[in-house]
């Protein structure tokens, strides 16, 4: 059976509609680990994969209290699951940071205390055929023998232009008439005047004085020159954010139209399948849970590069993983 399990009730639908998998709309820290165990199919390889939330363990984690933040504590919960599970394989992903944190060494220390072969490098996902610079932590760790990661299958990074080149062109504002999601943020007049001031890859600084943001002009704000920028057709995009919407939050802007990515294209740049449903046919689209649940997703194309690990990994060691080992270890 495969289940996922989170918080956000807004990612039942997709979920469940794109993965033909059951959404469980609960907190992690809350479930016993029988509870879990119910999910998984008996006598099944079982993987259990985890992804606490980045925000404790990102380069802003100043704006965090990392002692009574219930996120901070998630990492902890995830290895309280394994050593109740005892699944086959466990992966997670988050920023690179969180290596530098000592609940990550305390997750790694309790992996191998419970006798998994661990493996963990911050990877890049533009050399996994995403189209986005996005580094990130990826764990692997096999009850089964040593894993690792697929080495890195492109040479090239795709570009912006190969990911979201041939969309139907939209303003600001406004949505495809095909595709609802292919929808873009309005733009108040300065900003639509900043945006046209505005090349790709260029910063706020080649702006007339009259555009830059007061807060740009003070010192702390010197140092975020991405703001209110483009992307470059031949370049990968900008690490994807929850807030990738709106053109103010970071290099969001089209290349060449007056506008910030739409919906779509920012799923697209995550790797999502242009197809991939995140809402309810007969409901609204709104731009905060959207970007919310592809800000904070695992790239489609790394999730599947890892998941292509796991596979080649236990197809490796399938004379030491079978039913009478699986059941020994539930």
């Amino acid at each position: 059976m495969n289940a996922g399990i989170d918080l956000d009730p807004a990612c039942r639908y997709p979920y469940e509609k794109n993965n033909d998998a059951a959404f469980i709309e609960q907190d992690v820290a809350k479930m016993g680990v029988d509870e879990v165990a119910s999910l998984f199919s008996p006598g099944t390889i079982r993987v259990l994969a985890g992804c606490a939330p980045c925000q404790p363990f990102s380069t802003y984690s100043q704006r965090y209290d990392t002692k009574s933040d219930s996120k901070w504590s998630l990492l902890y919960e995830f290895g309280r699951l394994v050593g109740g599970l005892r699944p086959d394989v466990v992966t997670m992903e988050n920023v690179p940071t969180v290596g530098r944190h000592g609940v990550f060494d305390d997750f790694v220390a309790k992996l191998v205390g419970y006798g998994y072969h661990t493996w963990f490098d911050v990877v890049e996902c533009a050399q996994y055929g995403v189209p986005q610079t996005r580094r990130r932590m990826v764990l692997l760790a096999s009850l089964h023998g040593p894993i690792d990661m697929i080495q890195p299958t492109h040479r090239k990074p795709k570009t912006v232009k190969q990911a979201i080149g041939r969309l139907r062109p939209i303003e600001a504002g406004q949505a495809s008439p095909r595709d609802k999601l292919h929808m873009a943020s309005s733009l108040s007049s300065k900003n639509l005047a900043r945006i046209r001031a505005s090349r790709p890859g260029g910063t706020w600084r080649e702006w007339p004085a009259r555009l830059v943001a007061d807060c740009h002009k003070e010192d702390t704000g010197r140092s975020y020159p991405s703001v209110y920028g483009r992307m470059e057709w031949g370049k990968p995009a900008p690490t994807m954010t929850t807030q990738c919407f709106g053109y103010g939050n970071g290099r969001f802007g089209h290349p060449e139209q007056d506008r910030a990515i739409s919906l779509r294209e920012a799923a697209i740049l995550q790797s999502f399948p242009r197809n991939y449903e995140f809402v309810e046919p007969d409901l609204p689209i709104q731009f905060t849970p959207v970007g919310r649940m592809i800000g904070n997703a695992v790239p489609v194309g790394l999730g599947r590069v890892i998941a292509r690990s796991i596979t080649r990994h236990l197809n490796g060691c399938d004379a030491r993983v079978s039913p009478r080992r699986m059941r020994s270890s539930d």
